[in-house]
């Protein structure tokens, strides 16, 4: 399969089927979406894709669009009357133009709209193996193994100085 260029994730669709987050967000709104972000930043560097997280705000009164850069994820609330999945369909549209888009969800329709509009569609549990599958791999390559790399002071200091220094230890 060829390099997902950019993600696009259904914010409070992927908090309610997570259970860890959906736990954090029983307590904090504010915290699920926090800790989304947190579980979203090794694997954008990883896999090298970009990641929009997209939170709806179509309800809040007067509310406009805003944008907010977490490290390597960009996260978009949605202006009042403009839901995630409007936005999503609109950015699916114009940026499977020029790259290869998946979107996260479980939304049936909206999972059927992507692949219409040229997009891949990834559910949310499909998309935190692959998370999880992505840390694996980062433990495994920067692993040390501290029995390969073990460096005793016998290996640096000859074996006369070694038998002083053994004495002293000794008090001999």
């Amino acid at each position: 399969m060829s390099k997902i260029n950019y993600i696009l994730v259904d914010g409070y669709n992927v908090i309610n089927v997570w259970k860890e987050l959906k736990e954090i967000m029983s307590e904090s709104l504010e915290d699920a979406r926090h800790m989304l972000v947190e579980m979203l930043h090794d694997f954008a560097s990883y896999s090298g894709s970009k990641i929009i997280v997209v939170y709806d705000a179509h309800y809040a009164k007067g509310g406009i669009e805003k944008h907010e850069k977490h490290g390597n994820i960009d996260v978009v609330y949605t202006k009042e009357g403009e839901s995630a999945d409007v936005y999503i369909e609109r950015n699916v549209v114009e940026l499977s133009k020029k790259a290869l888009v998946a979107v996260i969800t479980s939304d049936y329709l909206e999972q059927r709209i992507t692949l219409q509009m040229g997009g891949i569609r990834i559910t949310p549990n499909e998309f935190l193996i692959d998370i999880k599958g992505s840390r694996k791999k980062i433990r495994d390559k920067t692993k040390l193994s501290y029995v390969d790399k073990k460096n005793s002071i016998e290996d640096f200091v000859d074996k006369d100085i070694m038998e002083k220094l053994e004495k002293m230890r000794r008090n001999l």
